[in-house]
Parts: C-alpha cells; structure tokens; sequence
C-alpha cells in the first residue's frame, strides 16, 4: 500500500496553510488550519477499512519551556509524540481525501463534528489536553488540527500521516477516542500500512516554506 500527499513532498517542508500556527515576522499566530490532501492506492485485498493517524513524533518533553522569552529548547531533548489527527472506519472504497475537506479554519474549544468521509469517526487530538488550562480555547478537539510546534524549539518537528489497512469495518473504539485507543484496538487487524512525513518549525532562524 503507498500513501502520497499532493500538498507537500514526502520528507519535505508542509506549507503554512497546512498548520495551526503561523509566523508572520516576529509574530506568530494562528493560520488556516486546512488538512493536507492525502491519497493512496495499492491497497491489499480483504481491505474492510482503514483507520489514519498523524502524529508529531518531536513534541518537547519539559512543558515550562515551550513559549518561554529566552529559553530556546535544545535539539537533544527528549521527545514524545503529539496526535494531530485520529480517524477510524474510513470505507474501504475511499482513495483520498481532499485539502480542506476536514478542517478549513481554527474552531475555538474545537470542533464538535468534523467533516470527513462518508461513515467514518474521527477522535480527540493533543490540542484538547494542551488547551485544558485555556478558557478560550478549552474542549474536546476533535479531527484534524495541523502543526504548532514551539517557536522557541530549535529541532524541526516530523509529522508522519500514518494509514492502516484493516480487516475489521469497524474498529472498537470509544466515542472520545484517542490515537492510543486506536493503536490498542487496531492489534492484530492491520492488513497494511503506510506512511507520509512532513516537516514544519516556526523557529524564527529556519526558513518558511512555501506557502
């Protein structure tokens, strides 16, 4: 199975209409938050499903450092991942999704129905548990919600758009589900899987991409 992505090169930059956040000089803010497109084909018979994952594999570790004035967070740090976007029981006949077909647009305390293919579910992200202690932003964020990464963390974040091929029509998973409810129910359903990466920084000394 392959998955591609017509919106940025596979280990290239993913352009800023892409991302929640955004640097506009030394301000930085939030953006368009559109979903990338996403297709893919060689998928293996017996397909029932697929279930999709993107995941920030570079998220700091020490939270007091992230945004702090004069503290820039070291490469080396140890890292962990941060879900972007969980969604399960995507028909097996579906080949793509469209840029901004699932999220176009930032939905303070998240979005409460995310459009997407026909049938399928989608999760909570990170953002709900980041955005826990903000009164304005606070909620369940569910679907796609693209890339922020600190502007002060020196290491570029990698976002790898994971696809699952499953033999299951539907996966058991909780209504707020996780990234990690759907590794755990995904076991010993997975057909095939593929992968797309995208890179993204708002460190004011790394280049923008292309938007």
């Amino acid at each position: 199975m392959r998955i591609h992505s017509d919106s940025f090169d596979h280990r290239g930059a993913i352009p800023p209409g892409f991302a929640l956040g955004v640097r506009d000089g030394d301000a930085v803010g939030f953006g368009r938050n559109r979903n990338p497109q996403l297709g893919w084909d060689d998928v293996p018979a017996g397909t029932r499903s697929f279930a999709l994952l993107c995941i920030d594999a570079d998220a700091p570790t020490v939270a007091g450092m992230v945004g702090k004035d004069g503290v820039q967070i070291p490469v080396d740090q140890p890292r962990a991942d941060f879900c972007h976007w969980a969604m399960v029981d995507i028909p097996a006949d579906v080949r793509g999704i469209p840029a901004g077909s699932a999220s176009d647009g930032v939905t303070a305390h998240g979005k409460r129905d995310p459009a997407g293919p026909a049938g399928a579910r989608q999760g909570l992200n990170d953002y709900t548990g980041w955005f826990a202690g903000d009164d304005a932003l606070a909620g369940d964020w569910f679907g796609y919600d693209g890339p922020f990464p600190p502007p002060n963390d020196l290491r570029p974040h990698r976002y790898f758009f994971r696809l699952f091929a499953l033999d299951v029509e539907r996966l058991d998973v909780p209504d707020r589900f996780t990234a990690a409810d759907v590794q755990r129910a995904m076991h010993g359903h997975v057909l095939a899987e593929a992968l797309v990466q995208g890179h993204y920084s708002l460190h004011p000394d790394r280049p923008a991409p292309v938007a």
